[in-house]
């Protein structure tokens, strides 16, 4: 089955190698553009506004350690033939637990968190309109509808047109604050400024860096990439994704140091710093690029809740699949055949009703103190948890031997681990126990 579907997606037989080209050109978009939320870009604002153009290299690293780990779980998805969810589940019943635990509770605090961001801009733009409540809904019941009847082809576009929004924007800003090329050139060597070293932390490991760098197997395979031969072109279409996404961070860097380091302005943490930033851009610029600016907002951070709407609801699906049947090593377990059913199945839709409804009511709460520090805990163990398992998975017998990580792919597996692990311990730590 997988292997017809490749032959019609692309007219050539599936068994041969394809050549990296631009025209295959998806996943990674739609990748990059769900992993960089407004969030990030707010970190990465502050992080300019406070260091300069210093931390600069920590940008470049962040995104060679995206590119490592979203290629390892590509590499997995297409070298075996099964899916990411599939390889956790060999390893023991304690991924099982933990990602069920997960996927449940994040999905009910990023669902509030998705639509609010989303609605942040619309507000800006149209301050005499309806409230914040109101718009979250609207946005996340357009994700809902959206996600619910289109598959992946008209998903793509979509995303593209949106990542496409936010990469004019974000440039065109960084364009207009006049970047210092010389010290834009000074910032790539390493150096760590005193009280900077949790900053560089999460420039590496931050933007781009969510449970949506799991999702990117899946998308391989909902593109029509079966197997092996796919591989040159998945290589170029991660390295498209994460570079775009290194243009973003240093876009923001640029604006961070040239807007606010030299006037010492101070956002507010989160998406509200984006509004911040938004005023500060009409004082500087006037209201059209301010409002230019609101616009890809709305596009960063819409294309991150449709991106979790559609890519977590995919691995639910396939999670669900996997606990209810037997794992057999010879059967194929991912590919287009597999995707096109998942995306028509009930826990698809069931998770992706629970992205939407149940969240909504965190809309008038506060967040409930217990269910803050289960999200944070589980949340920032995901990405050591990932790229730990990876490790595991790609040097084992799981793995065809020509697959499997040779010592660079180890390498920056171990360093992303590690870097992750102390992420980690540093996010529980700043949790308001």
């Amino acid at each position: 089955m997988s292997e017809t579907s490749a032959t019609a997606e692309t007219g050539e037989p599936a068994s041969r190698p394809r050549k990296s080209s631009w025209k295959y050109i998806g996943p990674g978009i739609v990748v990059a553009a769900t992993g960089v939320g407004a969030g990030d870009l707010v970190a990465t604002l502050i992080a300019g506004s406070k260091f300069g153009y210093t931390l600069m290299w920590a940008a470049v690293i962040g995104c060679v350690v995206k590119i490592s780990l979203a290629e390892a779980a590509g590499r997995w998805h297409l070298a075996t033939g099964r899916t990411l969810f599939d390889g956790w589940r060999s390893l023991g019943p304690w991924t099982t637990v933990y990602f069920a635990i997960y996927v449940v509770v994040w999905g009910f605090i990023y669902g509030a968190t998705a639509m609010s961001s989303s609605a942040l801009p619309i507000v800006a733009l149209f301050p005499d309109g309806p409230g914040l409540k109101f718009w979250a809904i609207v946005t996340g019941l357009i994700g809902l509808v959206f996600v619910w009847f289109n598959r992946y082809a008209v998903f793509e576009k979509v995303m593209t047109v949106l990542i496409g929004i936010m990469f004019v924007v974000v440039m065109y800003v960084a364009i207009r604050v006049v970047p210092d090329v010389g010290a834009s050139f000074a910032g790539l060597l390493p150096v760590l400024p005193d009280g900077s070293l949790l900053y560089t932390l999460g420039l590496i490991g931050g933007v781009g860096g969510t449970i949506t760098m799991a999702a990117y197997g899946y998308w391989v395979n909902a593109k029509g990439w079966s197997n092996s031969s796919w591989m040159k072109v998945m290589r170029l279409d991660n390295r498209v994704a994460y570079i775009t996404t290194g243009l973003f961070v240093v876009a923001m860097l640029i604006v961070g140091a040239e807007l606010l380091h030299a006037s010492q302005i101070a956002l507010t943490s989160g998406d509200r710093g984006l509004i911040d930033l938004g005023k500060v851009l009409e004082d500087r610029f006037g209201a059209g690029t301010a409002k230019l600016f609101l616009i890809g907002f709305f596009a960063t951070s819409f294309s991150s809740l449709i991106g979790v709407w559609h890519g977590v609801s995919l691995m639910f699906a396939d999670f669900v699949e996997r606990f209810r049947a037997p794992v057999d090593p010879g059967e194929e377990h991912a590919g287009p055949a597999v995707t096109a059913r998942q995306q028509r199945s009930l826990p698809f839709r069931a998770y992706l009703l629970w992205l939407t409804f149940p969240p909504m009511a965190l809309l008038w709460l506060d967040e409930p103190f217990g269910l803050v520090i289960a999200y944070g805990v589980l949340g920032a163990f995901f990405m050591p948890f990932l790229a730990l398992t990876l490790i595991w998975l790609l040097n084992s017998s799981r793995t065809p031997g020509e697959w499997r990580n040779g010592w660079v792919s180890n390498g920056m597996l171990a360093v992303s681990g590690l870097l992750f692990v102390v992420l980690c311990v540093q996010q529980v730590r700043d949790l308001p126990w």
